[in-house]
């Protein structure tokens, strides 16, 4: 079971949603923090260990800033968020950039940092090489096992995937760079997406220490690191358990081992891409009930909307809800949970029983802290809200302001334009 609690008392939150506009998200530095350090405890035995923070659940660079004080490298999948991690701190072989389609400029960029390149198809070989004067001395790519293993319900399937080399191609990729005067390799994977079972995970690493062995005796490459992806779950509804990440660690260790010890490629670094394990239940969206009104259904009307968290409308994602001063209250109500979109499926929760609803309460959605905030958009010219970190010391501040009318038509402000707005 996971305790959806309050990073602060309802009174503070009910002080915070008084005092600042809503909706505004707000990030739990202490929470974030633990999360850090409970994973690098985890994994404390594993060679070379760290975590490629996603920048896409949260790319906001006071918490990838947060992050690289605490060893966390970045993994970025564009050329804004290379720059983000550059103007976080973190620079070189701490930054993994993983794109897929990708355009020439961002390969450039990208060796110009001295980032990790991770070529997601053996034609980006060619792709990189049109990019750069110098191939870079350390490689990345992106494995896609195929018919050899199934996705997780979110990810999909890997054979209909448009990630990662395919099976029969992965050893060539490496001939084909170490010929190329290429000298480091690492291997990647992403086969999962907000994966529970750590066993799934573990799973990942035999796959990939296997394929690892394949490598160094078909190809003569030595992979120096293996980059498990991310896709560690969080508990998003009440009966949900956490992944248990040492029972995890203890599968990992008995597989290197078994596999990657007696095979000679001891020490083998191993790393992660985790976003949505590390801020995901530490963000909240907070927002205030502008209506209660009764149609066919009862309706909850926030003054938040799916432009500001879109996963319940995307993905039918259960966020779950707490009506502040009132956890103690009976769930004797039954609402949808809506915004304000011309859209019918904008719906924060749909048939959801919680405690009586009434015009000014404080509603706050949790684990919005990955892919909340990121994932936002500008429909019906709904501008994005603030963002807020509530520190250790228990002070907020803000780390990212609301947008203006002024932001929103900034583009749209051009010599010659046909009408001023």
């Amino acid at each position: 079971m996971s305790d959806k609690k309050l990073p602060c008392s309802s009174a503070h939150m009910r002080e915070l949603a008084d005092r600042l506009p809503t909706p505004f998200y707000l990030y739990d530095e202490r929470g974030i923090l633990d999360a850090v350090r409970d994973m690098k405890v985890a994994f404390a035995w594993a060679p070379g260990f760290r975590n490629y923070f996603a920048v896409k659940a949260c790319p906001n660079p006071t918490i990838l800033s947060l992050l690289a004080k605490e060893g966390f490298g970045a993994d970025c999948s564009s050329l804004p968020e290379l720059l983000l991690a550059k103007s976080s701190g973190i620079t070189g072989e701490m930054i993994m950039f993983t794109s897929n389609d990708t355009p020439d400029e961002e390969f450039s960029e990208a060796v110009r940092l001295g980032a990790i390149v991770n070529l997601d198809d053996i034609t980006h070989i060619e792709a990189l090489e049109r990019s750069v004067e110098k191939l870079p001395e350390l490689i990345c790519f992106r494995y896609n096992p195929g018919p050899k293993r199934t996705g997780n319900a979110i990810i999909g399937n890997p054979v209909e995937a448009k990630y990662g080399v395919t099976d029969d191609q992965i050893v060539e990729c490496y001939r084909i760079m170490k010929e190329k005067g290429c000298k480091r390799f690492g291997l990647h994977t992403m086969v999962a997406s907000n994966e529970l079972d750590g066993s799934y995970i573990v799973e990942t690493a035999r796959m990939l220490f296997s394929l690892c062995v394949r490598i160094q005796r078909e190809a003569g490459v030595r992979i120096e690191f293996i980059d498990m992806g991310g896709g560690i779950g969080i508990p998003y509804r009440p009966d949900q358990d956490a992944m248990d990440l040492k029972a995890v660690s203890t599968g990992m260790r008995a597989l290197y081992e078994q596999i990657v010890v007696p095979a000679g490629l001891d020490p083998l670094n191993i790393v992660f891409e985790c976003g949505r394990v590390v801020t995901g239940p530490y963000g909240y969206l907070v927002s205030k009930v502008r209506h209660v009104t009764r149609k066919y259904k009862d309706y909850v009307g926030l003054d938040a909307c799916m432009a500001d968290l879109m996963r319940p409308a995307l993905y039918g994602a259960y966020h779950h809800i707490s009506v502040v001063g009132k956890e103690a209250d009976p769930f004797d109500h039954v609402y949808d949970v809506t915004g304000s979109l011309c859209e019918n499926n904008d719906k924060f929760a749909i048939d959801r029983k919680l405690p009586l609803i009434e015009r000014n309460d404080i509603l706050v959605l949790h684990d919005a802290g990955a892919h909340g905030y990121a994932m936002g958009f500008n429909y019906n010219a709904k501008l994005r809200p603030a963002e807020y970190l509530l520190k250790s010391d228990g002070s907020v501040v803000m780390i990212r302001r609301a947008q203006t009318y002024d932001d929103y038509v900034e583009t749209l402000r051009f010599s010659g334009a046909p009408v001023e707005v």
